[in-house]
């Protein structure tokens, strides 16, 4: 892909998270964020400029559709744009009229789009199906749902040290999802990050349900929408769309990228929560946002060590698999 075929795709996945119409000030400010931080990698002009001209409405879904003649680029905008409008649940009225104007423009038939839609639902119906009260973490015991003493007792080590595995293994999990080949594999990433959050709650005796950790994880300055843009937005920059030539990610090594990003953003959002719930709560909306911050520069350095796990865990992941990862099975 060319800059310009870039460019389109990751307009059009911006055209999608705004695509419900919701003014949210908060997910516009972390998108324009995302756009200056990919801009400053070289790699793209312009990427500021970029979301002015979606958010002014300077652009077209039309004329971003118009740079992409590939078949397998039309295809990929309208994966990237499914992701990005389920990443709330279910899809509004609005959104699914977008999607429908979107497939109609890239002039893209069911025989092209059938096998997605029917992963994107299987995934949409394994996420209704996990309930709140469903902690299991992947491959690690569920902590006790009790509290602690206060103080360095053994149960409080002995919580904190599974609690950090726990985060270590989610933060592996969702860096190995950045490299399979399939677009809604992405999809994923936020309903277990959802999961991580409510496990290290009710851990520390908290009981949540979806909702609150959704916004725990607003609150910490970790966009819904704009966490799928950037991590598309990564991938393209990166060069790391195997699946445009019609192949699978050959080699995961170009993937570090975003895959430093999503194993990041997990591990210091995790770490992040085990502080907040066992300080009691107590900690203010800025002073989360400030400790997310902070968290992310050595996470992603602890990245680069676990880089052999993470491809190894991607080499052996499938759709199954990550079904039953986001119910919880």
């Amino acid at each position: 892909m060319n800059l310009q075929q870039q460019q389109s795709v990751l307009t059009i996945a911006m055209l999608a998270a705004f695509a419900d119409g919701a003014k949210d000030d908060t997910e516009r400010e972390e998108i324009r964020r995302i756009a200056q931080s990919l801009a400053a990698e070289g790699n793209m002009p312009d990427l500021p400029r970029l979301y002015q001209d979606v958010l002014l409405r300077r652009t077209s879904l039309e004329s971003a559709a118009a740079a992409l003649q590939d078949p397998t680029h039309r295809q990929l905008a309208y994966e990237m744009a499914v992701c990005v409008c389920d990443v709330d649940g279910r899809q509004t009225p609005t959104e699914r009229e977008f999607l429908a104007h979107l497939k109609q423009t890239l002039q893209l038939g069911s025989a092209a789009t059938d096998a997605f839609d029917q992963e994107e639902q299987a995934l949409l119906n394994a996420l209704d199906g996990a309930t709140a009260t469903t902690a299991t973490k992947p491959g690690l015991p569920v902590p006790v749902p009790a509290a602690v003493p206060s103080g360095p007792s053994a149960a409080a080590v002995q919580r904190d040290a599974e609690l950090d595995k726990s985060i270590l293994n989610y933060a592996l999990l969702n860096g190995a999802l950045e490299l399979l080949p399939q677009s809604w594999a992405s999809m994923a990433i936020i309903p277990l990050q959802i999961k991580m959050v409510h496990a290290i709650g009710l851990a520390h005796g908290v009981e949540l349900d979806r909702g609150h950790a959704k916004e725990f994880i607003a609150a910490a300055g970790v966009g819904m929408a704009s966490q799928y843009v950037e991590q598309f937005g990564r991938k393209l920059l990166g060069g790391l769309l195997g699946k445009v030539a019609g192949k699978t990610l050959g080699n995961i090594g170009q993937a570090a990228t975003g895959m430093a990003f999503s194993f990041a953003t997990t591990y210091a959002l995790g770490q992040v929560a085990k502080r907040y719930y066992a300080g009691g709560r107590v900690m203010s909306t800025a002073m989360l946002r400030e400790s997310f911050q902070d968290m992310l520069g050595p996470a992603k350095q602890l990245q680069t060590e676990y880089l052999p796990q993470i491809r190894q865990k991607a080499a052996t992941l499938d759709a199954g698999q990550i079904m039953s990862m986001v119910r919880g099975a």
